[in-house]
């Protein structure tokens, strides 16, 4: 239904049957309306109280407030098989061990704080939790991590870029985080500013 930039998920029927505003037919009238919903959702989160980052229940909540006006299954973990991610039976486990081992990080001090969050970033959106938003919903939760455990400014992910469409920009992001797939997270730290290029 929607014509899917490089990298993106394609959203399956099922999926495409949660979206709450059935006149939508392009991607970019879907961007539209998730970039509004995703304003307001960054709006409550950088003006709540309590929810840590590190916690599934909020990991959910995060992602809920990001596309709830939008989606149905917002902050509901997918149920299908996809290109990308683990096995769905796989998600609450794996990201239980990525959310206490980036408190592990941030308490011992193991990564300088751009590090953390990149590596937050890459096994958020390499478990891919959700049918789609993994790679908006993780860069949030990444500079959510680095202010609330770091007291860190948040990392310029698009470098006056549009993430969602494709672009040479877009295209470094896919590609950095895809060497990291691959063990290789230089590119991936070098994109986030945490190192210098060669």
């Amino acid at each position: 239904m929607f014509e899917e930039p490089e990298g993106a998920t394609p959203l399956g029927p099922d999926e495409i049957g949660g979206l709450k505003f059935k006149h939508i037919t392009t991607r970019g009238e879907l961007d539209e309306l998730e970039q509004a919903n995703i304003q307001q959702g960054l709006l409550w989160l950088f003006a709540r109280k309590r929810g840590d980052i590190c916690e599934e229940d909020f990991i959910r909540i995060v992602h809920r407030r990001l596309f709830a006006d939008v989606w149905d299954w917002a902050g509901t973990f997918r149920q299908r098989e996809m290109n990308i991610g683990i096995g769905p039976q796989q998600i609450a486990e794996q990201l239980h061990i990525l959310l206490g081992n980036a408190r592990y990080w941030a308490e011992e001090k193991v990564f300088p704080p751009l590090e953390a969050a990149a590596r937050i970033h890459h096994r958020l959106v390499e478990i891919h939790p959700f049918p789609n938003g993994n790679g908006r919903h993780g860069r949030i939760a990444a500079d959510l991590y680095l202010r609330d455990y770091f007291n860190h400014a948040p990392v310029r992910w698009t470098g006056g870029k549009n993430l969602q469409v494709n672009n040479d920009r877009r295209d470094a992001y896919i590609a950095s985080l895809r060497n990291a797939d691959a063990g290789e997270f230089d590119p991936l730290l070098e994109f986030v500013g945490a190192r210098e290029s060669e």
